[in-house]
Parts: structure tokens; sequence; C-alpha cells
């Protein structure tokens, strides 16, 4: 009963470049969920005179790029900052580099799907164990554009 009610957040996908822009290949994108929801999260409930506890905590993020590959990442990412942060260097945390464009893609846009694995684990009359993980999920999609430079002398 106390599973049934952990209230996860819904998860936000935070990008840099943001992925309303174009994205250019060969170029880093920093890849993240929101900050404020990477935290554990408890819900309790009682029958029969015991009470139990669940806990959800974040593990990782798994990240489908919409171009066959998939990152895996151990937090909620990097934010980037601007002014401090170099836009050319990836993400020391989670991140991913396009090497092809976006434009043989369905509305020449990779989708990109975010799944956030939330470990449960429960305590009730003395006793403590696990459950199976729960998921969030949310998508996106990027627009990649490739640049290409002519040298003329």
């Amino acid at each position: 009963m106390a599973r049934d009610r952990l209230a996860l957040p819904v998860l936000k996908i935070v990008t840099s470049p943001r992925s309303q822009y174009p994205q250019l290949v060969r170029l880093p994108i920093w890849l993240g969920v929101a900050r404020e929801t990477w935290h554990p999260y408890t819900a309790t409930a009682s029958a029969g005179g015991v009470v139990a506890t669940v806990t959800a905590t974040p593990t990782h993020v798994t990240w489908i790029m919409g171009d066959g590959a998939t990152v895996t990442c151990r937090g909620p990412g990097t934010p980037y900052r601007v002014g401090r942060d170099d836009p050319r260097k990836p993400s020391p945390t989670c991140g991913y580099t396009y090497l092809e464009s976006s434009a043989n893609a369905p509305n020449a846009r990779y989708r990109v799907t975010a799944t956030a694995t939330w470990l449960i684990t429960w305590v009730a009359a003395g006793q403590r164990g696990t459950l199976p993980p729960l998921t969030t999920t949310a998508t996106t999609g990027f627009r990649v554009a490739e640049s290409q430079a002519i040298v003329t002398s």
C-alpha cells in the first residue's frame, strides 16, 4: 500500500543547448534532469497495527538519444553555467555528442527519452527490504544540423 502511495515527481529534462534550439553535429550536449526533484521520496501506510514506510531513491537516468545510442548517467547531470563552462567541452557527468544530423529522422528531429530509475526500499515491523524499481520517463526532441565551412584562398 505504501508503494502505491509514492508520489514521484514528473521528470523534467534540462539540456544545454536547450532542446528547442538546433544542435550541431560534433558539439556536445549537456544532459540533465531537474535537480530539485533528484532526492528520495517516502510514503507510509498502515494495516493491522503494522506501519510500513517505503523510500524511492533515484539511482540513474537512461537516455535513448534517437540515433541508436543510449547513455546512462549516475546522477541528474551537471547544470551548464553560462560564462563559466566551455560549450565546446563535454559535460563532466552526463552528455552526448551527435555524429550525424537529424535530417533523415522523422520530422527531422531525434526523439530523446530520459528514464529515471528509482530504488525502492521498505521498512516495517523491524524488517527491511527492497521492492522492484520504479521508473519515470520524459521525452524531448533534438533537431541536429550539420555546419560546414568552405575554405577558399
